[in-house]
């Protein structure tokens, strides 16, 4: 067994390294897991649609997974498990955690803020599995979502999942709720989706950046990756109905590695539609979403939003989001599939640690108004050139290191932020 293999047969999810920054630990909270089955109905069959043709409708059928603080009964314990199709759909991954599956929900601690979690393409629901019991553990209620014909073992014209992100987004906030207001659920009482984050990685981030107020381009709805009868047209900016349909309850963003930029979806204008705080991700070697023309530019057009830009330095596209590959993957014959969870430089845990710490920050502040998350985020923007200068466990003048980060453990990163243009 070679070393790697070694260190992935834990396939634990929820590990937090010694050098992981404080906010990354797990928080109070015990932790329940389920997983639902939400539906909706008469939306757009983009893959049963022809051009020139009526639009096909159907009922539109999505797995979901959800995170809540729980209250354990005397003889449980934290931990459970996740039987997970991985890149390869031929393998099935078994992935550990701290969540306990049907867990009595907590009752006693009012409304947790809600966070939606969107996987890119393919993907599904387990992908960000870190993040999801992360934050249930500090009172959010997190929903991580199978995107149709778009997971790993369904996965299917790239239209369908054009069309439909930002729609699978939006509907599973409105299901969330009206699970809160149904007394027969278990999560009665438990959602406030009034104070709702999104986290959209790849795929997902586009559809969260269009939800947050970024329409799509014109030049988009008739390219040829586009579904058939301009159905992108109904997300675009020029569109007169197009932001009477977000949702307002989307008080946050968590854009990693959002697509589509360097692929002409927006425009500089369309992104000034973004009114939305974002705190976007991104490693500065992305090939697939970009960096300087993608991620960055986009960060840099949504001038009418207070903003955050994460870059791990040299990472690429899997920059935060994956969990480890499995070793399912490791030790089958090809290890097809690995790369889809590896970086080259980086280690996943340790990307992992430090998105679930900023997550936990940005969410705290944004979604509950804990001002005191603002000393994790407004930091000295480079890591590497941040002072260190500690005496007796107190700062000195020149103390400017990152909080929550050991000495040296911020170098490799940045973290940069514009305010939105005052009108």
């Amino acid at each position: 067994m070679n070393s790697i293999t070694g260190m992935a047969q834990v396939n634990r999810i929820d590990i937090v390294r010694p050098d992981a920054p404080s906010l990354a630990a797990y928080g109070e909270y015990d932790i329940g897991v389920r997983t639902l089955t939400l539906v909706d109905t008469d939306r757009v069959d983009v893959l049963s649609t022809r051009s020139g043709g009526k639009n096909a409708m159907y009922d539109r059928s999505l797995t979901v997974e959800v995170w809540y603080p729980a209250r354990l009964v005397d003889g449980q314990l934290r931990g459970g498990e996740y039987r997970a199709i991985a890149r390869n759909p031929a393998i099935v991954a078994t992935l550990y955690g701290q969540a306990v599956r049907d867990a009595n929900p907590q009752t006693n601690a009012g409304a947790f803020p809600l966070v939606v979690i969107s996987h890119g393409y393919p993907g599904n629901r387990y992908l960000m599995s870190h993040l999801g019991e992360n934050l249930a553990s500090k009172g959010f209620v997190s929903v991580s979502i199978d995107h149709a014909d778009s997971t790993y073992d369904d996965q299917q014209a790239f239209s369908s999942t054009l069309y439909n992100r930002p729609l699978d987004q939006r509907f599973v906030i409105e299901r969330m709720a009206q699970l809160s207001s149904d007394r027969q659920s278990f999560l009665f009482g438990m959602v406030d989706a009034d104070n709702t984050g999104v986290v959209g990685y790849s795929m997902g981030g586009y559809g969260l950046v269009n939800n947050l107020g970024g329409g799509y381009s014109d030049d988009v709805v008739a390219s040829s990756m586009a579904p058939p009868n301009r159905l992108l047209a109904e997300h675009t900016t020029s569109n007169p109905t197009f932001r009477s349909k977000l949702d307002p309850r989307i008080k946050a963003g968590f854009a990693i590695a959002p697509w589509g930029m360097t692929n002409g979806v927006w425009r500089q204008q369309d992104l000034a539609g973004i009114e939305t705080p974002t705190f976007y991700l991104a490693g500065d070697k992305d090939t697939v979403s970009g960096y300087e023309n993608g991620v960055r530019a986009m960060y840099e057009a949504a001038i009418n939003s207070d903003r955050y830009l994460l870059t791990y330095k040299n990472a690429a596209h899997n920059a935060g989001a994956p969990y480890p590959v499995p070793h399912e993957i490791l030790d089958s014959a090809t290890g097809e599939g690995a790369d889809h969870y590896m970086d080259a430089v980086w280690d996943n845990v340790r990307m992992n640690n430090v998105m679930d710490h900023f997550a936990t920050a940005y969410f705290n502040y944004y979604l509950k108004g804990d001002a005191s998350m603002l000393s994790f985020l407004d930091v000295y923007p480079d890591g590497a050139q941040a002072t260190y200068a500690m005496k007796n466990d107190r700062p000195e003048a020149a103390h400017n290191y990152w909080p929550g980060f050991a000495e040296g453990t911020a170098v490799g990163l940045t973290l940069e932020k514009l305010e939105r243009e005052r009108r």
